[in-house]
């Protein structure tokens, strides 16, 4: 199974910016979806950002118009441009792929198979 790895994680103050990365341990890689979920204590894991193999995205309403997801195919590598972030978005943020056509939000556990070990992102207010 490929290994996912993500990075970027960080604490910063609210309003701030992160960009968060997810690499593949081969290449090519390309599955019909990958994304970001993020699960804070208490919380379920929830869908962020997803994006499929022709470069479609879809966001979480939380998240619209300040995270950009994207995926440089060449480094076989996802990325999570975080701005504008709000002490609500502080969590475990996870990458990871799955293989539906529609790439789906929700129920995220049970959509994606391959999960990477997650990055901390603190927001201070």
């Amino acid at each position: 199974q490929v290994q996912l790895v993500e990075s970027g994680g960080d604490s910063v103050q609210a309003g701030g910016s992160l960009r968060l990365s997810c690499a593949a341990s081969r290449y090519p890689y390309n599955p019909s979806c990958m994304g970001w979920f993020r699960q804070a204590p208490g919380k379920e894991r929830e869908g962020v950002a997803v994006i499929d193999s022709d470069g479609t995205t879809k966001y979480a309403d939380s998240v619209k118009g300040r995270f950009t997801i994207s995926k440089d195919n060449a480094k076989t590598t996802l990325y999570l441009r975080m701005d504008s972030l709000k002490p609500e978005d502080a969590a475990m943020y996870y990458c990871a792929a799955g293989t539906y056509k529609y790439c789906p939000l929700i129920y995220p556990q049970l959509h994606y198979s391959n999960w990477g070990q997650g990055t901390q992102v603190t927001v201070s207010s």
